[in-house]
C-alpha cells in the first residue's frame, strides 16, 4: 500500500516528464497514465526548467497563489480576459496594471 507523505502542486511539464520516465521504466503504462501522457504531450508548451523559471517570476507578483501560478504555466495566457477567468473565484479583483504585469511575465516565456 502506498502512503502519501505530502501534497504538492505539479506542473503539466513535470507530469509529462514523470510519465515519459515511467514509460521507459515500465513495460506498459495504465490507461489513465497513457491518457494523461498524451494530454501532456499535446498541450504542454514549455519544458520543466522553463516552467520553473516562470513559476519563480510569477511568485514575485503579490496576489498570485501557487495554484494560480501553476495554472498560468499550463495555460500561458495572452489576453487580459484569460487572466480574469483564472482569478474569477478569488475574493479580490486585479486591476489592469496587475493583469499587464502577469501578461508581461508570461510573454517572456512564449
Amino acid at each position: 500500500m502506498m502512503v502519501m507523505e505530502k501534497e504538492q502542486l505539479v506542473t503539466l511539464a513535470e507530469v509529462k516528464e514523470m510519465l515519459e520516465k515511467a514509460s521507459l521504466e515500465r513495460a506498459e503504462l495504465s490507461y489513465e497514465q497513457k491518457q494523461a501522457k498524451e494530454h501532456a504531450v499535446n498541450v504542454c508548451r514549455l519544458n520543466v526548467q522553463t516552467t520553473k523559471k516562470l513559476l519563480k517570476d510569477l511568485e514575485k507578483i503579490n496576489k498570485i497563489s501557487p495554484q494560480i501560478a501553476v495554472k498560468i504555466t499550463e495555460i500561458l495566457p495572452t489576453h487580459p480576459d484569460d487572466i480574469r477567468v483564472l482569478f474569477a473565484k478569488e475574493k479580490f479583483t486585479l486591476d489592469q496594471k496587475e493583469i499587464d504585469e502577469i501578461l508581461e511575465v508570461v510573454r517572456k516565456y512564449i
